[in-house]
């Protein structure tokens, strides 16, 4: 039977929905962004047109629209449907969806999107579990990840799935995308509120490429609005939300590609970069030692003796931090980034060490020569150890060798000439 106020508890639902969730697009055309994907003529959209689309897993920052073309692809073609979470789900829940999807095969001959969220965050177990079935063809796995594949999904599944790599959106994406919220009348806005174009700017500026951080912020702000107020102005925007998280994990993929760009501006000598690269980490709360312990081995890997003092920097900016922390050890850092940035650069010791383990592991490992032993006793000396050791300090031009004798026209490093 159906209830008479159905109608009006589903209209009070759409309401109730954030405005990011209403917005959702359900057509290639209303997706912003990922071109290099979806636009006319591209293998991912011919696949879904000719619904042939293989396993995939979905790699890009939040809120670029991983999720959206998941369920766009799924809008567009005959398959069926099942969301899970790898935050919430487990290997109960992954045979429960193959399950549903092999009674949807039998019975209904539709095959089924299995589409995984976070995906990165389910173990080898749980990955090892989806394996037959997306071998086997029962489900047709999407996977979304904010972490890199490469590293977060098994082997095994990876090589059963298509990568598809999503770009962060610009800030030309997400203020068309705000703009269509603010008039579109059936989910939108409908022109009800009037957005200065300098705050549209700043909202997307804000959101750092996730259309849905934008739209959830204009939401936010629109409904902080008086009752009557119809105008909504950059400092109300200001007032409401404020920058409170840098995309960046410790432990992910982004911690290395940031401590990277920090290497190569260094070693590039632009301090300038590798002023904003310590500020990304800084901002973002990274351990300010962490940083230090690196300086600390790039003054010798890439400084070396081209500046000795480079060294004494930044262990000296490695004890600020261990005594201070932050936030107060940042300027610490950025005096050490800005001498290692600006020092002479010499990776000779770097190079010199590489060759001596090279042919510690290449070589036999030869004796100490006799002369270069110390003899302590009355049988090592009978034995000729340290017999024609000559003490440098009294004849600084005594011509003697230090190396092994097989190893003796071996050079690391070159010699002072006398």
């Amino acid at each position: 039977m159906t209830d008479l106020f159905d109608h009006a508890r589903d209209k009070r639902k759409k309401s109730y929905q954030p405005l990011a969730e209403r917005m959702r697009p359900k057509t290639f055309s209303d997706i912003a962004g990922q071109a290099h994907l979806i636009a006319e003529g591209k293998p991912l959209r011919m696949l879904v047109e000719h619904d042939e689309i293989p396993s995939m897993i979905f790699w890009g920052p939040p809120g670029c629209g991983k999720t959206t073309l998941a369920k766009v692809i799924t809008r567009l073609t005959k398959a069926s449907f099942i969301e899970l979470s790898a935050v919430l789900a487990g290997v109960a829940d992954i045979r429960q969806a193959v399950r549903a999807a092999e009674d949807a095969l039998k019975y209904h001959e539709r095959r089924t999107i299995l589409f995984i969220d976070e995906i990165h965050r389910f173990n080898k177990a749980q990955q090892d579990a989806l394996l037959p079935f997306v071998e086997n063809g029962t489900v047709i796995l999407i996977g979304a990840t904010t972490e890199n594949p490469s590293f977060e999904v098994i082997p095994a599944l990876l090589s059963r799935t298509k990568v598809f790599v999503f770009e962060k959106l610009t800030r030309e994406d997400i203020i068309s995308v705000l703009k269509r919220a603010l008039e579109d009348e059936k989910f939108g806005l409908g022109g009800a509120i009037a957005l200065e174009e300098d705050a549209i700017t700043l909202i997307a500026d804000l959101a750092d490429g996730d259309v849905r951080n934008a739209l959830t912020t204009l939401d936010m702000a629109v409904k902080a609005l008086g009752p009557d107020e119809k105008n909504l102005s950059i400092e109300q925007i200001k007032e409401t939300v404020q920058r409170t998280h840098i995309h960046y994990d410790k432990n992910g993929e982004e911690h290395y590609n940031i401590i990277s760009a920090l290497h190569k501006s260094l070693r590039g000598n632009d301090a300038n970069a590798a002023l904003y690269w310590l500020g990304r980490m800084l901002e973002a709360g990274e351990d300010p030692l962490y940083v230090a312990r690196r300086l600390v081995r790039f003054a010798s890997e890439d400084i070396g003796v081209a500046d000795p003092q480079a060294l004494v920097q930044a262990v000296a900016v490695f004890q600020s931090c261990h005594f201070l922390g932050m936030p107060e050890c940042g300027v610490h850092l950025a005096q050490a980034i800005v001498y290692l940035a600006e020092a002479p650069k010499s990776n000779a010791l770097y190079m010199a060490y590489g060759r001596v383990k090279q042919d510690i592991q290449d070589l036999p490992h030869e004796p100490v020569p006799l002369h270069l032993r110390n003899a302590p006793t009355k049988l090592m000396k009978n034995l000729g150890y340290g017999k024609d050791y000559v003490y440098t300090p009294d004849d600084p031009d005594a011509d003697q060798e230090f190396l092994p004798e097989k190893l003796k026209t071996r050079s690391y490093w070159p010699k002072k000439k006398k």
